[in-house]
């Protein structure tokens, strides 16, 4: 990149820089990348030895694409919960103050690790979808499906992230962070992809089938099965646009405060 170019798009130039910052962090730290890699791939090796068959017997497929769903989704939430662990502790050592100070764009250290976060997915969910198709799982809706299956979780975990640094921004305590891990990933586990919605129970039923996962995970499913089924595929870009533009404010309302409070 030219210096004429990095002047003109400035903002990009710098998140690339605080995006390599993170990514060298995790280099030579690597918590974040394993868990957002081996986590779900022990897990959907694990599922596809031990309850595949059975899941074939009940229901006549062995749902390997719903899993392999499921696992890129919930790898991505995870390794941004363990990212944000670090957000406390750079808040009140001064460090995000020092960057707010920095003759930079405001919104690039923000933008930054959104961009990390994002170049991550990408990593871990072709890797999972790699596993996945070892393991037997095909694309019968052609390369564009297959290409739109690996873009929604990057899409997702992106927003998810920013809802991670707003929570880890806003709160004190980072066992609130556990507890926002325990009900993201009930959340992956607790929808339709799992069972089919007749299986719960009747009190339940509406929360399970219009909860985001649900319908990110049936567009998935059906992007590997069959190829572009509309009606959840709409859902899951109206979920993550509607999340993404409530949070995003949020998050650089919060980062500014975080960095100004001087640490």
């Amino acid at each position: 990149m030219t210096v004429v170019e990095a002047r003109r798009f400035p903002l990009v130039a710098e998140s690339a820089v605080f995006a390599g910052r993170l990514m060298t962090r995790w280099r030579r730290n690597p918590l974040v990348p394993l868990q957002s890699l081996l986590f779900p791939t022990i897990l959907l090796i694990v599922y596809y030895m031990l309850v595949s068959k059975s899941m074939t017997r009940l229901t006549g497929s062995d749902s390997l694409d719903t899993v392999v769903s499921m696992c890129a989704l919930a790898g991505g939430m995870s390794g941004s919960l363990a990212a944000a662990l670090s957000i406390p502790s750079e808040r009140d050592n001064g460090l995000m103050s020092r960057f707010w100070m920095m003759p930079v764009h405001r919104a690039s250290a923000l933008t930054g690790t959104l961009l990390a976060e994002a170049a991550r997915t990408v990593v871990a969910t072709v890797v999972i979808t790699a596993v996945g198709m070892m393991l037997g799982m095909r694309f019968h809706g052609g390369a564009a499906a297959a290409l739109v299956f690996v873009a929604i979780p990057v899409l997702w975990v992106t927003v998810y992230a920013t809802v991670v640094i707003v929570v880890a921004l806003r709160f004190q305590s980072r066992a609130i962070l556990t507890w926002f891990s325990t009900l993201s990933l009930g959340a992956v586990f607790g929808s339709s992809g799992v069972a089919p919605l007749e299986l719960f129970p009747a009190w339940v039923r509406p929360v399970v089938q219009y909860q985001p996962m649900s319908a990110t995970i049936e567009a998935m499913k059906n992007l590997a099965r069959d190829g572009f089924a509309m009606r959840p595929l709409v859902l899951t870009a109206a979920w993550i646009v509607v999340i993404g533009a409530v949070v995003g404010t949020l998050a650089m309302r919060s980062y500014r405060a975080a960095a100004q409070s001087g640490g």
